[in-house]
């Protein structure tokens, strides 16, 4: 029962105790009064009052209750339909996963059955291998029996064969390589070396350091050592050079590593000679002048440089070092100077090819700087200046440009690649260096020994003042493309053991002669 039937049921019954209550005093007033007719209407009118409302409420009961039924069979009809519907939905699953069962039962039987015919293949192809094998092997000792040759000789005889045909193929390519880089790359390089060479205008004249001091008379020889030798002592102990008195009529030689050293003992000595007074006081005084005069030298020497390169924001300390490479020498060419043409060509070059100037001409001003320090420093002077530009703050192309032009390092710029060949012009050019005679002697024989290390080598002339080599071999000890292996193998190998200005031609020769005697 819901709760508007009870609602109803309820109003009902106050309505009837209202009723009764009414119909009692109604009652109680017909009795007190004399209309007894009236009290019986009225009571039966509350009577069929009463009556009225109870069929009333008794069809809104079942009114209500045929609503809640029809509802209650709609909604059962609607959940009948819906399990109709996923009845048929899981029927439709089951169907499937049966079909996809029966069609892997399938599958897995036909595996079966192939990887049953697969193993009795295997079998088959395993008994036809060793039966093969059994033959091959027959095969090989019938081979080695008839032909008197062992496998292992074979093989031997075939690596040799295939390791002549890999030299051959080797040399052609050499020489196909080096035609065509000769071909596309000498034509454009000598345009770009030309016309930098033809715009590089500086002075070619070759210069040696002065390590001597002319006298004007004998007599000041013993003023100069003074009394037991103590000016002399002096003078070396101040400079840290070495004073030779007596070898050289009307001069004073100086011997010292150090070019700096060697500069202000000379001011500081000529100094001396021209005041007259010579003492150890003196002599203090004229080495802390010469010391003094040196150093703004070397300042003024690296600000020039790096003006005339167009160079800005040099580190101090770089400026020193330029300064310095002033008073030094390789093979009689002055290193600032050297290193200044190296700076103009690198920029002459960087032009023509469309790179940046400014960037290679820092690096040929400054590919030099470790020579200043190299007698003090352990390393060659090109590693040397690539860690003084990365301590200095250089960019890492310039320090790269530095330490890579003796080939030491591989170079990370086109730039840092100019450096070698702009230094091989400055260094190589007529007059620009000279050497010693030992110097020349010994490089000479060391040319020739690096030819005469190699076996088959018969005859090695070193020609041209030590710029070419031709080296002549026995026909049997090299065929044509091990003549192009061998230029190359000593060509390396006198880049790595000698020093030498400008560059070596090396040429090898082998002539094969037959000689018959008529009689």
């Amino acid at each position: 029962m819901s709760i508007e039937e009870i609602g109803v049921i309820c109003t009902i019954c106050l309505a009837s105790v209202g009723a009764g209550a009414l119909l009692h005093i109604l009652i109680q007033k017909i009795r007190s009064t004399t209309f007894k007719q009236l009290a019986d209407e009225m009571i039966r009118n509350a009577e069929q009052e009463i009556q009225k409302r109870h069929q009333v409420s008794d069809l809104s009961c079942q009114q209500k209750e045929f609503e809640m039924q029809r509802e209650f069979e709609k909604r059962a009809s609607q959940e009948k339909k819906s399990l109709a519907l996923e009845e048929q939905r899981l029927k439709q699953k089951e169907e499937k996963i049966d079909q996809r069962v029966e069609a892997l039962e399938k599958r897995l039987s036909e595996l079966e059955r192939k990887e049953n015919a697969l193993l009795q293949q295997k079998l088959k192809t395993d008994a036809q291998a060793k039966e093969n094998g059994n033959q091959a092997q027959a095969l090989l000792a019938k081979l080695e029996a008839l032909s008197h040759v062992s496998s292992a000789e074979a093989k031997e005889l075939l690596l040799k064969q295939l390791s002549e045909e890999l030299q051959h193929e080797r040399a052609q390519m050499v020489r196909k390589s080096l035609h065509e880089a000769e071909e596309n790359g000498e034509r454009e390089a000598s345009r770009i070396m030309a016309t930098a060479i033809q715009r590089l205008a500086v002075s070619c004249v070759n210069e040696t350091t002065v390590n001597t001091v002319a006298l004007p008379s004998e007599d000041l020889k013993g003023r100069i050592i003074g009394r037991e030798g103590r000016n002399i002592r002096a003078l070396e102990h101040a400079t840290g050079v070495t004073l030779l008195i007596d070898d050289t009529p009307g001069a004073i030689v100086l011997s010292c590593y150090n070019p700096i050293r060697l500069h202000i003992a000379k001011m500081a000595l000529e100094d001396l000679l021209q005041d007259g007074r010579i003492h150890p006081t003196r002599i203090e005084e004229a080495v802390h002048k010469a010391e003094s005069q040196i150093q703004r030298l070397i300042k003024k020497h690296g600000e020039d440089a790096a003006i005339k390169a167009g160079i800005v924001s040099l580190h101090p300390d770089l400026i020193e070092l330029l300064g310095k490479l002033k008073f030094q020498y390789s093979f009689g060419q002055n290193i600032l100077d050297h290193s200044l043409e190296v700076s103009f060509l690198m920029g002459m070059m960087a032009a023509e090819l469309g790179l940046d100037p400014q960037l290679a001409k820092r690096i040929g001003l400054l590919h030099d700087i470790g020579k200043a320090v190299s007698h003090e420093m352990e390393g060659t002077h090109a590693l040397i200046g690539q860690e003084i530009a990365l301590r200095c703050k250089e960019r890492p192309e310039v320090a790269n440009g530095i330490g890579c032009h003796h080939g030491e390092i591989v170079p990370t710029t086109v730039e840092a690649s100019l450096c070698s060949a702009a230094d091989a012009i400055s260094a190589s050019r007529q007059g620009a260096r000279s050497e010693s005679l030992d110097q020349y002697v010994r490089r000479l024989k060391k040319l020739e020994e690096i030819a005469y290390s190699i076996a088959g080598v018969e005859k090695a002339y070193a020609m041209q003042a030590g710029r070419e080599m031709r080296v002549i071999v026995s026909p049997s000890a090299f065929d044509d493309d091990g003549v192009i292996l061998l230029a190359r193998d000593l060509t390396k190998r006198i880049e790595n053991e000698l020093s030498f200005p400008g560059k070596i031609k090396v040429t090898v020769i082998r002539e094969k002669k037959a000689v018959e005697y008529a009689i």
